[in-house]
């Protein structure tokens, strides 16, 4: 049985799109599924649009997900150059092929004379009905075209496409796809003026002697499928066909239509896995990295964008996802990118983390907020405690601030609500309850301020209340007493000091 290969070609005109991620990753589990090949691609044949950063951004981007290809220009492989720039003398021996089996010829048309043409004819499509009204190899003589191509004319290839043929797509996801070839356009194949082809015929060439198997891409290319379809047909490769399977787009999370970056600047999402900056305009774009997911989350996320593990579960690891993937449980209409569902895996992630590796992961941001001194505290314990409260790794900061900076400022709305014309006096008499602990843990200290709360009569939520803003700033946090055993006695006493100061003054 042949094995299973599968290519992700993207061009490198810019920053990797998350659609083109998905596209990736559904590659990825079906190649992974079959135990075959996922092999990258490089279809960088439109040189006008190249992108200088885009080939190492894309790369970046696949070994941050943890997404590893089999072959490609970064590791290699028996079927190298992975870049279509680098494989000009192999494309051009099959423009040759088409051009002397009468499947393909050469037209000469200028930009201009094209341009005419469109606005001379509605809906002009270059095909058998124009073709013999334009300047092309079937219209001159061969002496005239050999002149032309002598003196450096720029030319182009294009495929000729005969009139009322049915064509036939099979889809593993659409089924059959039929379609009349007279509603195809004779495209371009190969371009002179640098002596590349356009996608069609490279992607087809590299397919064949690549020896892919199955090709898994986007709905948008759906259309190209009936042309890739007749240039195996002419080349002699249908033995060698791949499978085609079109994956659903995926949509706006509001509205109707394809996703895109507007979206994402509209939202406050990110369309791109890792932040790209715009080498011509310096323009920076956010990225799931740097946004501060980790990419299981982004992974198990996209993975069920289109596609359906058969269950209710949807905490996938990456195995899990190999294990459970066909192409049949893809669907055929659109996804909506559900952003906020996105943020959900990532808080599911993070808590699944080991403290000891999301401590980690949270030190450089510590140090960035406290000047990189060295940190005393407990940070396995303390993340354990807020880990709950967030969806980003950064939002540990937020949540645990005040463990390393106390408060010089106490949030208004809650100093209003929650202390009380007794409360200086009552926690300047907890201090002194609190000084007399040698035992400083959250279990004994809350034990005895709890007595003391009892045998004092004292309302329990004004004392806890009051002490959580002396400590914190605001009425936010773990629980109090764990806030204590970190802190210590003497910053836990110094702070409530502080408070008493300040809001005595104030209240």
């Amino acid at each position: 049985m042949k094995k299973t290969r599968v290519r992700f070609a993207p061009s490198p005109t810019g920053p990797l799109h998350i659609g083109g991620v998905r596209t990736a990753l559904y590659n990825y589990l079906f190649a992974k599924k079959q135990q075959g090949d996922f092999i990258l691609r490089i279809e960088d044949t439109d040189s006008q649009r190249f992108v200088p950063g885009a080939e190492d951004y894309i790369i970046e981007a696949f070994a941050w997900l943890g997404l590893s290809f089999d072959e490609g220009p970064h590791v290699g492989g028996k079927y190298a150059p992975y870049r279509q720039s680098e494989r000009k003398a192999i494309y051009r021996q099959y423009v040759e092929q088409l051009l002397k089996a009468g499947k393909a010829y050469i037209a000469f048309d200028t930009p201009a004379q094209l341009e005419a043409k469109r606005a001379e004819v509605a809906n002009f499509q270059y095909d058998a009905s124009t073709r013999d009204a334009m300047t092309n190899s079937l219209t001159l003589s061969e002496a005239d075209v050999k002149q032309r191509i002598a003196s450096g004319e720029q030319y182009v290839v294009r495929i000729k496409i005969e009139p009322d043929h049915t064509i036939v797509v099979n889809d593993l996801i659409r089924g059959q796809v039929t379609v009349n070839s007279s509603v195809l356009d004779d495209k371009v194949l190969y371009k002179s003026a640098d002596e590349l082809p356009t996608y069609h015929l490279a992607n087809i060439v590299d397919d064949h002697l690549m020896e892919i198997t199955h090709v898994i891409r986007g709905e948008e290319w759906l259309p190209s499928a009936p042309l890739h379809v007749t240039l195996y047909d002419y080349l002699g490769w249908t033995d060698t066909m791949p499978q085609f399977a079109h994956l659903p787009l995926l949509l706006k999370p509001e509205g109707n239509g394809k996703l895109s970056k507007r979206d994402g600047d509209r939202l406050g999402f990110p369309v791109f896995p890792l932040q790209w900056t715009d080498p011509a305009t310096g323009e920076i774009s956010s990225g799931y990295r740097e946004k501060g997911y980790l990419p299981e989350a982004v992974v198990n996320f996209l993975s069920l964008l289109g596609w359906n593990p058969g269950n209710d579960q949807e905490i996938l690891s990456l195995q899990d996802t190999i294990t459970l993937f066909s192409l049949e449980k893809c669907s055929k209409s659109g996804a909506k990118f559900d952003y906020k569902k996105g943020e959900w895996f990532n808080h599911q992630y993070i808590q699944q983390l080991p403290n000891e590796k999301l401590a980690e992961m949270f030190l450089p941001i510590v140090a960035q907020h406290t000047g990189g001194a060295p940190c005393a505290l407990p940070l396995q314990q303390i993340v354990a405690l807020v880990k709950d409260r967030v969806t980003y790794v950064k939002d540990l900061w937020e949540q645990a601030s005040f463990f390393y900076i106390a408060p010089t400022e106490y949030d208004e709305k809650t100093v209003q609500k929650r202390w009380k014309p007794e409360s200086a006096e009552q926690l300047t008499e907890l201090i002194g309850v609190l000084d007399g602990i040698d035992d400083f843990s959250a279990q004994n200290t809350e034990t005895l301020v709890m007595q003391w709360i009892t045998n004092k009569e004292y309302h329990l939520g004004n004392i806890m209340n009051a002490f959580r803003l002396a400590l914190v700033g605001e009425s936010k946090g773990p629980h109090l007493f764990d806030i204590t055993e970190i802190i210590g006695k003497t910053e836990t006493i110094a702070r409530l000091e502080r408070a008493i100061a300040k809001l005595k003054i104030t209240n």
